[in-house]
């Protein structure tokens, strides 16, 4: 028998080239924005998200104050953060910090070109005040912690 694809010459036939295609939720961005405000002195996340960051405690909603365009045909990313400053503080010099340090981290692990950082401070707050929020949220997490490992210890059967 004779087959018809002998006669093909194989020159003739091309395979058309691999796409190789990388997506990245806005997640991830959210997730890299809130660990470099966490570095950063002086700044917040609203409403006690970053109190829960620094405790590791998850959220399936996505984070508040934190808001990620990505552009795929030019392969950038747009980030807006709206935080709360610290009282005393020179906001231009902490936009300026906040904008090159998300600037630094979110191009370097992602390969994306950033291209814009926009913050925007939203209220003041009493550094006092954050430490003790951030304490008693501490307390309460281990409180709980405690309270669920001395419950597992006891158990009704004999």
């Amino acid at each position: 028998m004779h087959s018809p694809l002998q006669n093909i010459d194989t020159k003739e036939v091309e395979l058309p080239e691999t796409v190789f295609i990388r997506d990245i939720e806005s997640r991830v961005f959210q997730s890299i924005a809130v660990q470099c405000l966490s570095k950063i002195d002086g700044v917040a996340l609203l409403e006690g998200n970053f109190i829960d960051s620094l405790l590791g405690r998850d959220s399936n909603e996505s984070v508040r104050g934190i808001y990620v365009q990505q552009d795929p045909k030019s392969h950038s990313v747009s980030v807006k953060l709206e935080i709360n400053v610290a009282y005393g503080i020179c906001i231009p010099e902490k936009a300026e910090e906040v904008q090159m340090k998300i600037l630094e981290e979110v191009s370097s692990f992602t390969g994306l070109h950033v291209a814009s950082v926009h913050v925007v401070f939203k209220n003041l707050f009493c550094p006092k005040q954050q430490q003790q929020a951030q304490d008693k949220a501490f307390s309460t997490s281990i409180m709980e912690a405690l309270a669920k490992d001395k419950l597992s210890e006891f158990s009704e059967e004999f």
